[in-house]
């Protein structure tokens, strides 16, 4: 369940816009108004936006399904690294790479490469070749565990994708789009909302407010996917009906035994 409070945003900057000259007027609906030249994004809407995303989130999740997060730029990194792991979900947080989406079987050579690079080297095939072809090998390895380590195991297309700062992830953003992916995003001003299908209004520079988002939405996924864990453990309607079935077939059996018992019993003699 949510936990955000109006004063924990204002901590965090997350009222903090663009410069004006910077704003997209399609955020027009999400800005308070102006204070030095910066836009105060107006935290009422922040709110009443975030609760939508974190009810769309964790019934995503509940429904098993799959997750990337997205943030590249410096402040973002680990931030979402440690928030997507926390959660179980695929992350790039180096750079994206063109066709992580749109050609997605090309990256799932890539892994295969890597992890065949990964197994020479713990084969010791490394320590028969020469230092040049070593050397090589293993430069391509760290490049490939670079931009990988978040989406090596993501062995199908995310279900959901969520961003922080779409115009700095504007490739993701329009792969996503192409392929119908639903999209979440913290949206500064300076972002077009009309792209994203679940826009936060908020600051997606401060990494103060980059965490309070991520947080919240891998809390979401972390609810969700109890749910759907619960789900699967819970018997199916048909599922009861066949074990009470069972059971009464069980102990009308039980119950001819027992008379049949009884049939053989011998008579007691007066």
């Amino acid at each position: 369940m949510i936990n955000v409070s109006m004063k924990a945003m204002l901590e965090a900057g997350v009222h903090f816009g663009h410069q004006t000259r910077r704003w997209n007027p399609k955020m027009g609906k999400f800005i308070f108004g102006e204070r030095n030249s910066i836009h105060i994004i107006d935290l009422q809407k922040t709110v009443k936006e975030i609760k939508k995303v974190y009810t769309f989130v964790r019934d995503s999740a509940a429904e098993g399904k799959s997750f990337l997060f997205v943030g590249t730029k410096k402040q973002a990194q680990e931030i979402l690294k440690v928030e997507a792991e926390r959660c179980g979900a695929a992350y790039v947080s180096e750079k994206w790479l063109g066709g992580t989406l749109t050609n997605f079987a090309t990256l799932r050579k890539s892994v295969k490469r890597l992890e065949e690079l990964e197994r020479w080297e713990a084969d010791g095939i490394f320590g028969v070749l020469s230092k040049k072809e070593v050397s090589r090998l293993s430069k391509e390895m760290n490049r490939l565990k670079k931009v990988l380590s978040g989406i090596r195991k993501l062995e199908k297309l995310p279900e959901v994708m969520f961003v922080i700062d779409p115009v700095e992830e504007d490739l993701a953003v329009a792969e996503a789009r192409r392929l119908r992916i639903p999209i979440v995003a913290v949206c500064d001003t300076d972002c077009d909302p009309d792209l994203i299908d679940h826009p936060i209004p908020g600051n997606d520079d401060a990494a103060r407010s980059i965490k309070l988002f991520c947080g919240i939405i891998a809390d979401a996924v972390v609810e969700g996917r109890a749910l759907h864990e619960s789900k699967q453990k819970a018997p199916t309607v048909e599922e009861a009906e066949q074990s009470m079935l069972q059971t009464d077939e069980t102990a009308a059996d039980a119950s001819q035994q027992d008379q049949d018992a009884a049939a053989q019993q011998p008579e007691e003699v007066s």
